[in-house]
């Protein structure tokens, strides 16, 4: 019940004025429920609202899960409902538990699916979440009453068996760049965006006798071909930089994905 252009007047019954510093009223409420007093903008009686505060790193995960689904409803508006998106936020354990979650029944009963690995700065999962893509149909299942379905998505089986298309750009770092480098040469799809950062290799942290720490290279990636994949990015099939300015409703990049999924996939785009 709370809207844009109401006005936050009170915090659990505590008057805020010009004055008022709102981190006072907001010190160690983090978990606890806080009763706000909201006046609307056509001067309506205040209503009170509890809410519960979340920390700052939960406030990041839930604005960046709001992201996602921004993106996902971005690629379907633009593909009529044809494609799905997923995002690979890094390659951490984590991360690839929430592909498996979003990797859902929408996504699955697309056409064809983005999947947007932009601003990941890698992990160690690159080869469990190739696997997902990787996979190829062999069966069907019916069930009563129901349209025939891939089998290993209907058993819960953690598989995507749809066209995919992949994107990155110059923040894709590290383990994102295995994964880049692996889509590539499975031929899983095209690579749509910027090259990778070029940027992934191992090393250490030493510390120095005077109390400093120098980090020192001990391994080196190279792709199937043996050349170093440090400083060397991995380059994409379809260049698109996105232009100074753009927001939330517009990504070039994405926009070139779907365009050439849908040209994969066949039909009207």
């Amino acid at each position: 019940n709370i809207h844009v252009g109401d006005y936050l007047t009170a915090i659990d019954d505590q008057p805020i004025n010009p004055n008022q510093d709102l981190n006072q009223l907001l010190e160690n409420k983090v978990g606890r429920r806080v009763t706000l007093s909201i006046a609307s903008a056509t001067g309506a009686a205040p209503q009170k609202i509890t809410v519960r505060p979340t920390n700052q790193a939960t406030e990041k995960g839930l604005l960046y899960r709001a992201w996602v689904q921004q993106q996902r409803d971005y690629v379907n508006k633009i593909s009529n409902g044809r494609l799905g998106y997923v995002h690979l936020v890094d390659m951490s354990e984590q991360a690839l538990n929430q592909l498996y979650l979003d990797l859902d029944a929408d996504n699955q009963s697309k056409e064809g699916v983005v999947v947007d690995i932009r601003n990941n700065n890698g992990g160690f999962v690159n080869a469990y979440a190739l696997d997902v893509f990787s996979r190829k149909p062999y069966l069907t299942m019916t069930g009563r009453g129901m349209p025939a379905a891939p089998a290993r998505t209907q058993l819960g089986q953690r598989t995507l068996e749809l066209p995919t298309i992949l994107v990155t750009n110059q923040h894709s770092l590290s383990d994102a760049e295995d994964f880049t480098e692996g889509y590539r040469t499975m031929k899983l799809g095209k690579v749509v965006g910027e090259p990778t950062g070029g940027w992934i290799i191992f090393t250490s942290s030493v510390t120095l006798i005077d109390g400093s720490s120098v980090r020192l290279p001990f391994s080196k990636i190279e792709d199937h071909e043996g050349k170093d994949m440090e400083l060397h990015p991995r380059p994409v099939d379809i260049a698109v930089s996105r232009a100074l300015g753009e927001g939330n409703a517009k990504d070039s990049q994405l926009d070139a994905a779907a365009k050439s999924l849908l040209q994969e996939v066949g039909g009207k785009q």
